[in-house]
């Protein structure tokens, strides 16, 4: 006999959800902030307007904490000054800039080729 567990949500991998929180922290027009409360729980968010093409109305959409916090520690989202209130702490998240990447002894360097017209007249020089 075999036992099948509902899920309420379909597997996704982490990469996946992580590019997709990043992609909307990195949208300019989406805003995202993340609220600290004072007894320490965090929360994500950003606001969604009004969409005319579908007729939806503006509403908070908040973003998973997990998956946040997990970009925060590995450097690829930034908090900006925080705006203080008694009871939480606001900051604006902001994506962090992405150095090139380094150039290693293993990628070829492509050298210009010297004119053609300056190798013939050094040759009849």
């Amino acid at each position: 006999m075999t036992v099948f567990v509902p899920r309420s949500r379909p597997e996704v991998s982490f990469d996946t959800v992580d590019t997709d929180v990043l992609r909307v922290i990195a949208d300019p027009r989406t805003p995202v902030f993340v609220t600290v409360h004072a007894n320490g729980r965090r929360r994500y968010g950003y606001w969604r307007s009004y969409d005319a093409r579908t007729n939806s109305t503006g509403c908070y959409v908040a973003l998973p904490t997990a998956v946040c916090d997990r970009l925060h520690s590995a450097g690829r989202i930034l908090l900006g000054d925080p705006l203080v209130d008694p009871a939480k702490t606001t900051y604006r998240v902001w994506p962090a800039r992405t150095p090139a990447p380094a150039r290693t002894a293993t990628v070829p360097v492509r050298i210009p080729a010297a004119p053609v017209r300056a190798a013939a007249q050094r040759l009849a020089a």
